[in-house]
């Protein structure tokens, strides 16, 4: 495995698929390397003794090789792949699997020693907004040499299979994350630390980027008349300007809490007594912290781009991309309707762990690897 930052780790998505999958695929008696990368944590300094695995060999049977950085914005994810990649043509294996596409730029290598490669593309990176320029551009060329030189290309959305389909005229494959079915928590840990107690804040949780749409939720919210608090649960990801920007915004409005990253318990007891979760992305590739917002049981507010529509269907209450003023009557009218926000909740978790597995995720990837 090649392309996340590190496992175990909650630093991003693509850490949380690559560790359910590694781990569950060594469980199987399958021999993994994950390839981490050294550095500090993608929210800051001050969390790296949440990520500091670099003496790790191994976890739960999965091979642990960690490979130098160098710091910057988009250079760590470069240089970790780049090593990673020249490790992995001497490690004997089978195949290598890259996450994201811009590690995906590396699989070039080998294809050439003709060592088989699968890609899974977990969005269309080169449009998000904090790329410009030479990164924006060297996502793209991820993505293309993908579509051309990968033996097997996974996607996690059918808008991304077709728009694969339409601009390179490549087939790919259909596997979507999974989830499990979590243990409901208290709120003691929530309640010590911002005196939150159950169903009386509305919750989003996930980095704190631009396109994740938290500037709309921030001017939706502060028009509603409620006193239930806006949690925002999250660090930035080389986006410290944009995390002033929007507590800039926030500062006149006292409802609101920024957590800053948040994992484990703090984590667990967040989803579990909140009374709506938000995510109004402009952009994503199929996100994991719907997908567990939802097995926790809660009514989720999410914008109607395929991503978020394809993983809710009618479970979900569903509002127009980047329109605040349809925001923000969604999240009063839930507000003031206990009745229909618990209807959702009542439905939530079981659809979605029946819906998405994560047992079938690897048994589609190793039918994957196998062919």
């Amino acid at each position: 495995m090649i392309g996340h930052k590190r496992i175990p780790s909650r630093e991003g998505g693509i850490e949380v698929v690559v560790e359910e999958l590694s781990i569950r695929l060594a469980k199987l008696g399958h021999k993994v390397t994950a390839y981490n990368r050294k550095g500090h944590h993608v929210s800051g300094k001050e969390f790296d003794d949440r990520s500091s695995n670099d003496q790790l060999k191994e976890y739960k049977k999965v091979r642990i090789e960690t490979v130098p950085t160098i710091e910057g914005k988009g250079f760590a994810a470069l240089t970790s792949s780049f090593l990673g990649t020249l490790e992995a043509l001497f490690g004997h294996y089978d195949c290598i699997h890259y996450h994201a596409e811009g590690p995906s730029v590396m699989l070039v290598i080998p294809h050439i020693f003709r060592i088989r490669t699968i890609v899974t593309i977990h969005g269309l990176d080169w449009q998000r907004s904090k790329w410009g320029g030479f990164a924006a551009w060297y996502l793209k060329l991820g993505e293309k040499i993908a579509a051309r030189y990968a033996d097997e290309v996974i996607v996690l959305s059918k808008n991304v299979q077709q728009y694969f389909k339409d601009t390179y005229g490549r087939e790919t494959i259909f596997i979507p994350n999974g989830i499990s079915k979590p243990e409901i928590k208290e709120t003691e840990l929530i309640e010590k630390q911002w005196k939150l107690k159950k169903d009386e804040y509305i919750l989003f949780l996930g980095r704190i980027v631009p396109e994740k749409g938290i500037q709309y939720l921030i001017d939706a919210y502060k028009n509603v008349n409620t006193s239930k608090k806006l949690i925002i649960a999250g660090g930035s990801s080389d986006t410290d300007t944009f995390m002033s920007e929007i507590k800039e915004k926030a500062k006149s409005d006292d409802r609101i809490i920024f957590t800053g990253f948040v994992e484990g318990e703090v984590l667990q007891q967040l989803y579990s007594n909140a009374y709506t979760y938000v995510l109004p992305s402009d952009l994503e590739g199929m996100p994991i912290s719907l997908l567990e917002a939802m097995s926790y049981g809660n009514c989720c507010v999410v914008s109607d781009i395929p991503e978020c529509t394809e993983v809710v269907q009618d479970k979900a209450v569903v509002f127009k991309k980047g329109n605040i003023c349809d925001l923000k009557e969604k999240l009063e009218w839930l507000c003031d309707n206990y009745s229909i926000v618990n209807k959702y909740k009542a439905e939530a978790s079981n659809f979605i762990c029946n819906k998405y597995s994560w047992d079938d995720v690897v048994l589609s990837t190793i039918q994957l690897y196998r062919n």
